[in-house]
């Protein structure tokens, strides 16, 4: 191999990853006639390892190595059929294709389903729950002939109201009926021309199994949606008899806080338990209006066209989970917004609170420097009373010493002289304390 005149910057850890992505599961190719046995399961507590361990039951597979399940598509060929394996994120689907050879009849359904190449014990054992289970038999027919394929279509169905539609533009036919069987699978009956290349008859068959695959699992947030209903009325006028107390103040604020804090923990539990299911029904809904759009449907005159039925019955239930997922999600607001409320005429109740607090606070401080200057006014009469005593004090001994001072009029003139002493040390301490 010659070497690149040029070079890359080294590749991104994903590049890879990505650009395989596209090729990670392959379109099918099919064989005509041919019999396609689907079924889907979830895979919610079931291991790779458990899948694993059931396909390797399977004619010629003991030695499937763990490795090859690592991906999320898997391919295996026992003698006379294919086994297709697909791990999505909350399901996993099992194809088994298979020949119907001229023995086996779509004018006999019983025989049809006889004719599955696995054994029964196998299909009954795949870990997990069944959501989907369809069989569809694919044949060659001459498209010309609507009322014949039509009858041919009703007798493999048990002869009950067929939903049909031309696929591509009438380049092929399918029937079904929509309905699960005694036997637990739906059936559904594709005719296309001997023309049909085998990958457009694999391209066919995913379609239509997707699309009833994709269907169902969009519906299940629709009992999720239904049993919501209640609970969401029983919020909402709650909320509405606590934003009427908090207007008219006939609660305390603590009462009301509590069981704003008490419907807000109820409506973020059901937000974060089922906003998934919510927004997954909506992303497998957008799969079911693209599969019908790809198989690009052409009328049959008398007969409901897939995409009509599907349109009919699936767009009120995704407009149910809709109106449910908006409701929770207004209702959080709402209450996200009373809290406000609520929280603002508490800090308006607080300040006021502060605010009289302070003026407290003030008068407080003003009748303590009243005290104070009662008080220090009382201690310079004590202080000085104390200087004068000691003057008397000394004027005496002077007296006694033999100076010529009349003790009364000494006294009574060290009075002015030791009140004006003290004041001025007063103020002088006062002044010293500011400074620091």
């Amino acid at each position: 191999m010659a070497t690149p005149p040029y070079s890359l910057p080294p590749d991104d850890t994903q590049r890879q990853q990505l650009h395989d992505e596209v090729h990670a599961r392959p379109p099918a190719t099919l064989q005509l006639p041919a019999l396609v046995t689907f079924v889907a399961v979830l895979n919610a507590g079931v291991s790779r390892a458990q899948e694993g361990a059931h396909l390797r039951q399977l004619p010629g597979q003991a030695d499937l190595l763990p490795e090859s399940l690592e991906g999320n598509f898997l391919r295996i060929r026992p003698p006379g059929y294919t086994v297709k394996w697909e791990r999505h994120t909350e399901f996993t689907r099992y194809s088994i294709v298979q020949p119907l050879s001229s023995s086996d009849s779509v004018r006999d359904p019983a025989g049809v389903t006889a004719t599955i190449a696995v054994p029964p014990d196998w299909l009954r054992g795949i870990p997990g729950a069944t959501v989907a289970a369809v069989q569809l038999a694919m044949v060659h027919g001459d498209l010309d002939h609507k009322h014949a394929s039509l009858e041919l279509a009703q007798s493999w169905l048990g002869g009950n109201e067929v939903v049909a539609c031309e696929l591509g533009l009438g380049y092929s036919a399918a029937y079904t009926e929509f309905k699960i069987g005694d036997d637990g699978f739906e059936r559904v009956l594709v005719i296309a021309p001997i023309a049909t290349s085998q990958a457009r008859a694999g391209r066919i068959s995913q379609r239509i199994l997707e699309l009833e695959t994709y269907r169902l699992m969009a519906l299940r947030g629709l009992p999720v949606a239904k049993a919501l209903t209640p609970e969401l009325a029983a919020a909402e006028s709650l909320l509405a008899d606590i934003t009427a107390r908090l207007e008219l103040k006939t609660a305390s604020d603590q009462e009301l806080l509590d069981q704003l804090v008490a419907l807000a923990a109820r409506v973020e539990r059901h937000i974060a338990e089922h906003s998934y299911r919510f927004s997954a029904t909506q992303a497998y809904y957008a799969l079911v209006v693209q599969r019908i759009a790809d198989l690009r449907e052409k009328v049959i005159p008398g007969v409901q066209t897939m995409g009509e039925f599907m349109q009919r019955r699936l767009s009120p239930a995704m407009a149910t989970v809709a109106a449910t997922s908006q409701r929770m999600s207004s209702l959080s607001e709402r209450v996200s917004r009373t809290s406000a409320l609520l929280r603002t005429r508490v800090d308006i109740a607080t300040e006021m609170q502060n605010q009289q607090l302070l003026e407290k606070l003030t008068r407080g401080q003003e009748l303590q420097l009243r005290l104070q200057s009662t008080v220090e006014g009382l201690s310079i009469a004590a202080i000085s009373y104390y200087v004068v005593s000691l003057w008397h004090y000394a004027i005496k001994a002077l007296i006694a010493a033999g100076l010529p001072l009349n003790l009364e009029i000494s006294v009574g003139l060290s009075v002015p002289l030791t009140l004006w002493g003290v004041w001025h040390i007063t103020r002088s301490v006062h002044a010293t304390l500011k400074g620091k």
